[in-house]
């Protein structure tokens, strides 16, 4: 038996029955517990054999409800879904593992780094890694004749696509933003994301391009995997880079665009398991796997042996009760 908890577990049905797979390879049963703010209402805790409900991960008891599900119920291994608990989780971990409980999340320094997403173009720039020109969005209200339009403008701490948009003159660059913002030359080009997996050790062993062929709500809905050995390599800088502000580890993936005139350009970094999952996990990366392999005690066995071209095509299913 493994129990794994996922956190603000919401929609994340296939993500849970990656875990339930990947545990049977092993040998293992799965005992998926979930929370959310409304669980009665999260498809991904009524599919669970437990759930139960949690405050926002920002309420000061958050992490202690959670510590104490853990130790209750003795969670091998907690998996978060969404950015803004990352961080009070990173830094909480050490708490878990006195209770036994492996928290999927990396070091307080390489959260800091992709949740801020100025200090991961910088981060990235340092390293080699391609990005797109970014600035401060006071940068270009002072100085816009420097820059070419359209630009890209999104939240320096957003996530899930909140607050971004276009910018096709100076004209439309507002007097006031409810937050930070940044400017980033608009990219044209398919876009990708690359699933990555990281070691106990911060050792890349696998990373899985797959072509965003379109998306809903900023996840994508229809996938197809790729080995693109830019793509492939960009991962490996990114691993290196991260490595240098922390330990990063586990599941890890990134965006990018392929322009066709300044080639592949990284743009985001979310240090969790993506919404695309599941495409690679098909594909046989085994990184779910990999982690419960690890909580087992056993080697980890995430794979660059993946099929190109696997296709996923999403649709919507439902889950009943009462």
């Amino acid at each position: 038996m493994v129990r794994i908890l996922f956190t603000s577990a919401g929609r994340r049905v296939e993500l849970t029955r990656c875990f339930r797979r990947a545990a049977e390879k092993l040998g293992l049963r799965a005992e998926i517990h979930a929370c959310d703010l409304e669980p009665e209402l999260s498809a991904a805790c009524l599919e669970a054999e437990a759930a139960f409900q949690v405050p926002r991960c920002t309420a000061p008891d958050y992490v202690e409800r959670l510590l104490d599900h853990c130790a209750r119920e003795k969670i091998d291994l907690l998996v978060p879904t969404i950015d803004t608990e990352l961080d009070v989780l990173s830094r909480a971990r050490e708490l878990f593992a006195e209770l036994g409980t492996m928290v999927h999340v990396s070091a307080p320094g390489v959260i800091d780094v992709v949740r801020d997403k100025e200090r991961t173009i910088a981060v990235l720039a340092e390293a080699g890694v391609p990005v797109p020109r970014t600035a401060r969005i006071e940068d270009l209200r002072a100085d816009p004749a420097g820059w070419n339009f359209p630009l890209f403008a999104k939240p320096v701490g957003g996530s899930a696509s909140r607050g971004i948009g276009v910018l096709r003159s100076a004209a439309e660059i507002r007097a006031d933003y409810p937050e930070p913002m940044l400017v980033q030359e608009l990219l044209r080009g398919p876009e990708y994301t690359i699933n990555m997996y990281l070691d106990a050790r911060g050792r890349m062993r696998s990373a899985i391009p797959h072509l965003r062929i379109s998306t809903r709500a900023g996840e994508v809905e229809k996938g197809r995997t790729v080995r693109d050995p830019r793509m492939i390599a960009i991962a490996g800088q990114i691993a290196a880079a991260l490595g240098r502000e922390g330990a990063a580890e586990g599941v890890l993936c990134f965006q990018l665009i392929d322009d066709p005139d300044a080639g592949p350009r990284v743009f985001e970094i979310n240090a969790r398991f993506g919404g695309g999952y599941p495409l690679a996990d098909h594909a046989g990366g085994r990184f779910a796997e990999s982690l419960l392999a690890r909580v087992a005690g056993l080697s980890e066995c995430a794979s660059d042996h993946w099929r190109e071209g696997v296709t996923m095509v999403r649709y919507d299913s439902a889950v009943f009760r009462g």
